[in-house]
């Protein structure tokens, strides 16, 4: 499992944002795992391919 410090980033002013992708589909606080080309959700199977730059 991952860690909940890893998911979110708190700055000096003590605002709280995510580090990581939400899932569309899904209900709040679930993440979608970071792959080199695409972002996939483990819960419901979706998938979100990452653009080449050129």
């Amino acid at each position: 499992m991952t860690k909940a410090q890893d998911m979110y980033k708190v700055d000096k002013s003590g605002n709280i944002t995510r580090t990581k992708k939400t899932c569309p589909r899904c209900e709040k606080g679930t993440f979608m795992a970071e792959h080199s080309d695409r972002f996939s959700c483990g819960r419901c199977g979706y998938t979100e391919f990452k653009r080449k730059s050129k």
